[in-house]
């Protein structure tokens, strides 16, 4: 944890965000089907549903297939921001945001990049000790996209977070040349910035298994501008700075946990050691 600043309001009118959240209805006069992450009116992810209970998720779908970086704001972001309000970066990537409540958090992250169903998948791992494997599929839940995973810590004895960073497109869509070039400026001290649009998704499994009975507090950082910082810091084993904009109207988290995710976020790092 770097710095965190006061919430504010952000963001433009749901009609000209160029990102939304939204869900989608089983039917005219249905019930809510899923809660989606969406681009340019095309649903681009799956987020946990509603419930509290349903396993926690973030689900790459067809409308994740571009990134959202400022061109006027690279040279900017290409070394470390010290204070969230640094440059205008909030009010820059702010114009592409749904209207609402938004908490800047300015943190280090040191990735590490993770494929579904190898070694450190969370889905595979710590979400099957808690909700066991799909009930219909069999199979643990699946994100249909690599993603890197940066930070985890105990919250209370009954509680654990877990902190995930999701590219808008896949890592393999990277610029080869650019991460390479990254990686080298890394590698002499640079410490650039990635900008990303958050949720907070508390998470309890009600089926009562021993393996892991604790709530999941799943932070998702979902990436606007830095998919070749994160590549090459996953790489080179360095830091990257992070600036995420926490949208606390579109968290399935009260306002009392997102209150104490400053003070989480600045605890030691600690893994769990049970179900994994």
């Amino acid at each position: 944890m770097i710095k965190e600043s006061e919430p504010r309001s952000l963001g433009l009118p749901a009609p000209e965000a160029r990102l939304r959240f939204g869900t989608e209805l089983h039917e005219l006069g249905g019930g809510p089907r899923r809660r989606l992450l969406v681009i340019d009116d095309v649903p681009a992810f799956e987020l946990s549903f509603f419930c509290g209970t349903c396993p926690f998720l973030f689900r790459r779908l067809e409308g994740a297939t571009e990134k959202l970086s400022l061109e006027n704001m690279q040279d900017r972001l290409t070394a470390a921001l010290a204070d969230p309000d640094d440059g205008g970066v909030i009010e820059a990537f702010g114009a592409l945001l749904p209207e609402g409540e938004y908490l800047p958090l300015l943190l280090e992250v040191e990735p590490r990049l993770v494929v579904p169903g190898a070694e450190g998948d969370y889905f595979s791992g710590e979400q099957v000790a808690a909700w066991g494997v799909d009930q219909f599929w069999g199979l643990p839940q699946y994100p249909h996209t690599s993603y890197y995973r940066t930070f985890e810590t105990a919250v209370d004895a009954d509680a654990h977070l877990y902190e995930f960073v999701v590219p808008m497109v896949p890592p393999t869509w990277n610029d080869r040349e650019r991460v390479e070039e990254y990686v080298r400026l890394m590698e002499l001290g640079t410490v650039p910035t990635a900008v990303a649009i958050s949720t907070l998704d508390v998470c309890q499994s009600a089926l009562g298994l021993a393996d892991d009975p604790a709530a999941h507090w799943g932070l998702t950082h979902f990436l606007l501008d830095g998919h070749h910082k994160l590549e090459a810091a996953a790489t080179a084993g360095r830091p990257v700075r992070l600036l995420s904009l926490l949208a606390l109207g579109e968290s399935l988290a009260g306002a009392d946990d997102a209150a104490r995710l400053p003070a989480l976020r600045a605890q030691p790092r600690s893994a769990r050691t049970t179900g994994t």
